[in-house]
């Protein structure tokens, strides 16, 4: 329950909507109504079961009124254009109550279809904020295929099975009220005979129910799955192409699909009961209503008469349908609970890394970067131990060692992308937990090992993250980074689409717009990751040469593993299992005995 209510919040900015559809659905159903409630007493008058009614009486508000005088109408077209007459009229009445019956219930579907869509709007947005806020380390525990089903699919199932199943929750009690309104004016005894029923068809339809929302569950989870081997195999078709392992990816999809097969054969034969069930135990209940109020009826020990008691069935035949549409409602319901669940995992998850109340703002970097004191673990595995680093204004600083000794760990700890555990980090002397994120991340441009570039033009990958950027600022940037004469060379120079990630690109060129983009931001502070290592000779060179102009005048943080990159650092940091083991100059690390940089720089020469 209070998951619906939750999902229901999102339709308060459609409340109007709502009243709107509620409102022409409760005209809809006193529409078709009304007509069903006046078949009796015009059957008793054309069948002379009751007598025509000669004197007009005054108008009021009541049933008792309005009956009386239907009554006296329908007499005087009896008497004076006879029974035919009066038949065709009454025709005429229910295809003219039919027509405004079915224009009110297509504007009351008509208001409700922006609020459904905007809904399903309104939760991605929520869900891709979220991703946005989330922590990096989130992600490397969750499979990107599974998360990209959540907004995509789950988003839309809230949408087909919760949203759709309120609207008829919230609707279609409205006709059932209505007709029973109608029963109950009808025949009293008759009605209390009837709802002896609901209560058992309701235990009928909750037990059918009460496992498709586990299944569901089930099935989202592995559709999840599913979208995940796609993702997996776009990215490294290149791989699975080379080791042949084509047959073997195959197989692995299949048997997942085949499993996710299974669960959807499973769901929706459970969530097809719910209409045959339904229309079964209506019919089961139209038959015991007409042996019992047949049996009032031909011995008149009740207050119905023959012509209300068709009148009875024609109105009870209506409440069927919504009958079924609640019954249906209920069955979606708890097939998007399963949806609403794994949406929840995401949008209830900690954002563990967040501005504090009160945080500084922050837009110079004016003296040193410290470590004190700093460790960080995975789990139960401890990756920094007891840090201590700084790192001067203008000063270049080299992070090297064995993969895995923590270099980028260190590294991401600065801009926030993960948290210290134990220790500080401080930025001229104030903590950077103590600081707006935007005005930390600010301070800093960063330059991966893989160029992060997004399916747009090489002047909005440059202009990444910037407002209001000039073409000429642009094309300054690029040129810093060597990469003006090829972007020149394309069709729509700057304005050319780069393609999925850079596709279009070699690996030095997307690498020298990554330089570019941070050309461009003039961060105080650069973070480059390994910024060469992926490349060949010559596009090293170009990189290489485009690394030097950006640091200049700046505050430089660089991990590498070819060692001969960073021998002009003005400090070199030796990182190996967590623990600094070393620090100096290139010529001093290289005339150390023993010493581990040595023993990585003689490996590297060889």
């Amino acid at each position: 329950m209070n998951k619906i209510v939750r999902i229901s919040r999102y339709l308060l900015p459609f409340k109007w909507n709502l009243i709107l559809s509620i409102s022409f659905m409760l005209f809809t159903a006193l529409f078709s109504i009304s007509t069903l409630a006046l078949i009796a007493p015009f059957l008793n008058l054309l069948f002379g079961q009751t007598e025509l009614v000669t004197e007009p009486a005054k108008l009021q508000l009541g049933m008792d009124s309005i009956i009386h005088f239907f009554n006296f109408k329908m007499s005087e077209i009896i008497i004076f254009k006879g029974k035919v007459y009066a038949l065709i009229f009454v025709g005429l009445l229910v295809l003219f109550a039919t027509l405004f019956k079915n224009i009110f219930f297509y504007f009351s579907k008509f208001f409700m279809i922006p609020a459904r869509s905007g809904v399903v709007r309104d939760i991605r947005n929520k869900m891709y904020k979220k991703i946005l806020n989330l922590p990096l380390g989130y992600f490397s525990e969750e499979r990107k295929g599974d998360i990209i089903s959540r907004v995509a699919q789950d988003a839309q199932e809230i949408e087909i099975s919760i949203i759709r199943s309120i609207e008829m929750l919230l609707k279609e009690p409205i006709l059932v009220i209505v007709y029973l309104s109608g029963l109950f004016f009808i025949s009293l005894e008759l009605s209390l005979f009837v709802l002896v029923f609901l209560p058992l068809t309701g235990m009928i339809i909750a037990w059918i129910g009460k496992s498709l929302r586990s299944t569901s569950l089930k099935g989202q989870k592995k559709l999840g799955i599913i979208i995940s081997h796609i993702e997996e195999t776009l990215v490294g078709l290149r791989i699975i192409k080379a080791f042949n392992a084509e047959s073997k990816m195959s197989a692995r999809f299949e048997s997942t699909n085949s499993l996710y097969t299974r669960l959807l054969v499973r769901i929706f034969r459970r969530q097809q009961l719910a209409s045959p069930v339904s229309e079964f135990l209506g019919v089961t209940v139209i038959v015991v209503v007409l042996w019992f109020g047949g049996k009032m009826a031909l011995e008149g020990t009740g207050s119905i008469t023959p012509s209300g008691l068709i009148a009875y069935l024609a109105i009870f035949s209506q409440i069927i349908p919504p009958s079924k549409a609640i019954t249906t409602g209920y069955f979606n319901l708890q097939k998007g609970m399963a949806s609403a669940d794994r949406l929840d995992e995401i949008l209830d998850a900690e954002v563990t890394i967040k501005d504090k109340e009160n945080a500084i703002s922050k837009v110079n970097f004016d003296k040193i970067v410290s470590y004190k004191n700093v460790s960080f673990r995975y789990d139960n595995e401890l990756v920094l131990k007891d840090i201590n680093l700084d790192i001067p204004k203008g000063k270049s600083i080299a992070i090297v060692g064995r993969s895995g000794s923590g270099k980028s760990t260190l590294v991401d700890l600065l801009p926030r992308f993960i948290d210290v555990m134990e220790g500080d980090i401080l930025i001229d002397g104030i903590n950077v937990k103590d600081l707006k994120l935007k005005d930390l991340r600010k301070l800093m441009g960063i330059v991966s090992q893989q160029s992060i570039l997004f399916n747009d033009t090489f002047f909005n990958n440059i202009a990444f993250g910037l407002d209001n950027v000039e073409e000429e600022d642009v094309i300054a940037a690029a040129k810093v980074a060597n990469a003006h004469e090829f972007i020149m060379e394309t069709p729509l120079q700057y304005h050319t689409n780069i393609g999925e990630g850079g596709g279009k690109l070699s690996g030095g060129q997307r690498q020298r717009i990554s330089i570019a983009r941070a050309v461009l931001k003039n961060p105080p502070i650069l973070i480059l990751d390994e910024a060469t290592s992926a490349l060949d000779t010559e596009s090293e060179m170009f990189v290489q040469e485009a690394i030097v102009k950006l640091m200049q005048n700046r505050t430089s943080i660089v991990i590498a593993h070819r060692l001969s990159t960073v021998k002009n650092a003005d400090v070199i940091v030796v990182l190996d299992e967590g623990r600094i083991v070393e620090i100096g100059k290139h010529e001093d690390l290289i005339e150390k005995k023993g010493g581990l940089y040595k023993k990585l720089h003689k490996l590297q020469m060889y």
